[in-house]
């Protein structure tokens, strides 16, 4: 990225009407604003207003029908717990979120964007309890109320930038032509400071649409592939701003990239004999005091920390689903690919599930390698949370020593590494539903669950070449 990186936008901290105000003396030629949630799949969907309604957007909010953030990835409705079909898809209010006002600098004229949280039209203005967001709120706040301790998280994720255009046979994606050649780009090049220098163009714009939208981007890497990259974001007391700052990351990625003619794509597994992508949660736990419980000062026995990794290993299993929403997402896990494929943890170890990085004291933390780019970053961290707290509320001790070497030489046959056997998994679930709502993993695997029946509908290429 460029040399002088701007800082990201801090939030607006007075009342609505004040923030429309403030936004508008800051970008007074707004013509329109785009106004959406995240669906289940971690999708924008929403509406586009004139900019002289945003105001009724805080106060009365826009309605819109309250079973479309449980539309799978298609935009089908699987009528999950009688909610789409059965019950006559009726609307809820979505309202502004306070301090998501932001510009839009893709936009061909100029344009705001705002956040929007699903509430029901009743006095108590009700949240809709099966928005993805509304989940890990509710699970962040009661971790923070049962455990008093405060997540403090960051999100890495990777992903490819691709030519527009695709293979003719298959609709495959096609490596970036770089910008300094005019070649497309085919070196796997681990972080190589020349990969970033020839699309530096593209990752400068990134860079300074984060910034004045508010998400705060810090390191960019290139990765192993050709075309891919890494984001880094920066560490914040709040899950649910980490997961926001995710998703936001995701559309400014794909529209910028629009814009200066590539795409890009955080699909898991986009070339398959390349490397995957995935969505990495670091996370440590703050006590009231704002000390690091995981500090191996101030704990030198590192008894949460373990009990944490404990935790995240006794759920790994039950969530997969969530980490691995859909099935090219399971052609990422395989031996030898810096990938898990065991519950193993260790020291600055990245072959295992849950590595601690080798930032000590204060900087103490676990990260969390299982998510592939593609899952919804609010149900992964909402995961990860649940499998903490489990952890630590029933004092568990790791399953195994931490791991030196190669953890991901083979693959754990006990985990369910295909898309079917974790819908299974999901539906047994005995741990997550405590932590996470029964109600909601049943409306998210039966969204899911019919998402890969219809995708099996159809034979595929490979059908035709093998079996006709």
């Amino acid at each position: 990225m460029s040399d002088a990186a701007p800082s990201p936008a801090a939030p607006f901290l007075g009342t609505p009407t004040e923030e429309i105000r403030h936004f508008l003396t800051e970008h007074p030629g707004t013509k329109t604003v785009e106004a959406f949630i995240f669906d289940l799949c971690g999708l924008a969907m929403g509406k586009r207003y004139p900019v002289e309604d945003l105001a009724k957007l805080y106060e009365d909010g826009l309605q819109m029908c309250a079973a479309a953030c449980l539309l799978d990835v298609t935009g089908n409705s699987a009528d999950p717990l009688g909610h789409g079909f059965s019950d006559g898809d009726p609307d809820a209010d979505a309202v502004a979120i306070p301090g998501t006002l932001a510009p839009v600098p893709w936009a061909r004229r100029p344009t705001a964007q705002v956040m929007l949280r699903l509430v029901r039209a009743d006095e108590a203005r009700t949240p809709v309890w099966f928005e993805p967001r509304e989940t890990l709120r509710r699970v962040t706040a009661d971790f923070q109320e049962a455990l008093g301790l405060t997540p403090v998280v960051a999100v890495e994720l990777e992903f490819f930038l691709t030519d527009l255009a695709r293979e003719e046979e298959g609709g495959g994606p096609i490596p970036p032509t770089s910008t300094v050649t005019g070649r497309p780009h085919r070196a796997n090049q681990v972080y190589g400071m020349l990969k970033l220098e020839e699309f530096d163009p593209i990752l400068a714009a990134i860079e300074d649409a984060c910034a004045a939208q508010g998400v705060p981007a810090t390191a960019a890497s290139a990765e192993y592939a050709p075309g891919q990259f890494e984001l880094n974001l920066r560490h914040v007391a709040d899950p649910v701003l980490a997961a926001d700052h995710a998703c936001l990351l995701r559309r400014i990625v794909k529209s910028v990239a629009r814009k200066m003619g590539y795409d890009a794509t955080f699909m898991s597994k986009p070339y398959p004999k390349q490397s995957g992508s995935g969505l990495h949660i670091h996370l440590s736990l703050a006590d009231g005091g704002g000390i690091n419980r995981f500090d191996e000062t101030v704990d030198p026995e590192e008894t949460a920390l373990r009990q944490a990794v404990a935790g995240l290993q006794a759920t790994m299993g039950e969530a997969m689903a969530l980490f691995a929403p859909n099935v090219n997402a399971y052609r990422r896990f395989a031996p030898d690919q810096f990938v898990p494929v065991t519950t193993d943890w260790g020291y600055d170890n990245r072959s295992v599930a849950f590595r601690v990085p080798s930032g000590r004291g204060a900087a103490r933390r676990i990260e969390h390698r299982v998510a592939g780019a593609d899952a919804n970053p609010y149900l992964v961290m909402a995961a990860v949370l649940a499998g903490v707290r489990h952890g630590i509320e029933n004092g568990l001790t790791p399953s195994s020593e931490a791991a030196t070497g190669n953890a991901g030489a083979e693959m754990d046959e006990g985990l369910p590494f295909r898309l079917w056997r974790a819908l299974d998994a999901l539906e047994g679930a005995d741990i997550l539903p405590r932590y996470m709502g029964g109600d909601f993993l049943k409306a998210y695997h039966a969204v899911k669950a019919a998402e890969f029946e219809d995708f099996m509908s159809e034979p595929s290429p490979r059908e035709y070449d093998w079996y006709l």
